[in-house]
């Protein structure tokens, strides 16, 4: 099955959250582990322990495991085998982008099958240029896996960037965002697919984003194009919003949650997935 198809089918069974695995300092801490490559496998394993069966996407955040070196990617290979036993569809929230070989290289690090680091899914940033990951998107084109490619984020200091205008060029007039947005979904075109792509894009849920060129009320593209929506919970967008939020891209929202469910501890880590789980599928658009 493709990327798109799993996705879409997880949508449908389990709902659309996405339970961040963010292993900051201060959540070791409060959790009881040390600040080490051992605490944040412990943490990890616990959280997808948790999301299993009351969630169907996890999100590790790369950077909270590669801070620790070799160690934090041996810790990090753990957690993502522990989700693929799981069953859980994993997005590795990598941000990777590079040119030639090198973007190769991250597209076979992430996506390739039985590589250590292999997820379902891998974020990804264009800003050397969309057509620069060809060579990713056509790997998890082959590899029956996705990428989400970073478009219009929840960070305010990226709102200079992502909604300046295009001078020139096919894309002429259009924000960089938008011109994000459609290269994508035409991706999605070209490869032929039916209900929804294997490539998505990042739409943070705080954002305005008709003023990064977004029409949300447009028709959607076909198939629709995914999208990871960071923004929910912690950092202040309201779940039961998302239909107003994403328009007629809602049936495609991935609901991203992190420190909204990771401060609960990991006592109360399941309850709060479940409850979490339980509003982003009444607020689901199908």
């Amino acid at each position: 099955m493709s990327f798109g198809a799993r996705l879409a089918q997880t949508l449908a069974e389990q709902g659309p959250l996405c339970v961040g695995i963010d292993p900051h300092a201060y959540l070791l801490a409060e959790w009881g582990l040390p600040d080490s490559a051992a605490g944040a496998e412990r943490f990890g394993r616990l959280v997808v322990e948790a999301a299993n069966g009351r969630a169907g996407l996890v999100k590790p955040q790369v950077a909270f495991f590669e801070r620790f070196g070799a160690a934090g990617y041996t810790a990090l290979e753990r957690v993502l085998a522990d989700a693929r036993d799981a069953g859980l569809l994993v997005i590795a929230d990598a941000k990777r982008g590079d040119v030639g070989t090198s973007a190769d290289g991250y597209g076979q690090a992430w996506l390739a099958p039985g590589s250590p680091l292999e997820a379902d899914a891998v974020t990804l940033s264009p800003y050397l240029g969309v057509g620069s990951l060809s060579g990713v998107l056509a790997l998890a084109e082959q590899s029956g896996k996705g990428v989400f490619v970073l478009a219009a984020t929840s960070n305010p200091e990226a709102a200079l960037l992502q909604r300046a205008v295009l001078a020139d060029g096919p894309r002429a007039g259009a924000t960089v965002a938008r011109a994000v947005f459609d290269e994508v979904t035409e991706h999605n075109r070209r490869a032929e697919g039916a209900g929804l792509g294997s490539a998505g894009v990042v739409l943070g849920a705080t954002v305005h984003l008709p003023a990064y060129g977004i029409d949300v009320h447009a028709d959607p593209p076909h198939p629709l194009t995914p999208v990871l929506a960071p923004g929910f919970g912690y950092q202040g967008a309201d779940v039961r919003n998302l239909a107003s939020i994403y328009g007629r891209l809602a049936p495609a929202v991935i609901v991203s949650e992190s420190r909204s469910v990771l401060s609960a501890g990991p006592s109360g880590l399941a309850e709060a997935i479940a409850n979490r789980a339980t509003q982003a599928g009444a607020a689901r658009v199908h």
